[in-house]
């Protein structure tokens, strides 16, 4: 990975590097709208604690063909490739010297929108996964805490147009959350671009 153009956070036991002004203020309300349009949205259900909940966001799995994706026990097939997402991934690729084969897009719609506490560490996406998180719209926060460790956390203001990388052992030390804000009045759109192990 090349982190020429990224900061390094503060972060044991995984590795944390950002940008926070990766795309350009001028060019991230057009690209949320290009989006918006362009990615077919659904609202999953996965299941917790043994019963189907529906996710408090919508979300879409893009990706090459055979990229599935499971986690929570749902099974994403990948949609095609929209013209935004494959601009935005050739982008970040370019500035990373990383390659990505799937994405996955959510949409949090206003403040009642959150994600839980959870690590991106599904055997597809190999022993360190290496995770490229794309903001455009509404600043959230960015939420980790240790999973052994109740007195190590981080938080983190994701403002429109910032890039995150998670890469190294962080999946398998840290948890991270979206949470709900009452002050998000605006949506937002988080890209997570990842590379899936395809099994022969």
């Amino acid at each position: 990975m090349d982190t020429r153009q990224l900061t390094r956070l503060p972060l044991e036991d995984g590795e944390l590097w950002w940008d926070p002004q990766f795309i350009p203020a001028d060019e991230t309300s057009g690209l949320q709208k290009a989006l918006e349009q362009q990615i077919h949205w659904r609202q999953d259900n996965i299941q917790m604690f043994g019963r189907s909940v529906a996710i408090p966001r919508l979300q879409a799995w893009i990706g090459d063909p055979g990229c599935r994706y499971r986690y929570s026990g749902v099974t994403l097939e990948p949609q095609p490739w929209d013209s935004a997402s494959t601009a935005l991934r050739q982008r970040i690729e370019r500035a990373i010297d990383v390659h990505f084969n799937g994405v996955l897009a959510n949409l949090y719609r206003d403040g009642s929108d959150s994600v839980g506490w959870h690590a991106d560490n599904e055997p597809e996406l190999g022993p360190e996964p290496l995770i490229a998180s794309l903001t455009l719209g509404a600043e959230r926060r960015f939420c980790l805490r240790h999973r052994t460790d109740n007195n190590r956390s981080m938080e983190l203001r994701l403002p429109d147009g910032a890039l995150l990388i998670m890469a190294g052992p962080l999946q398998h030390h840290w948890l991270h959350a979206v949470p709900k804000s009452r002050h998000a009045l605006a949506p937002r759109i988080n890209l997570s671009f990842r590379r899936i192990c395809l099994r022969r």
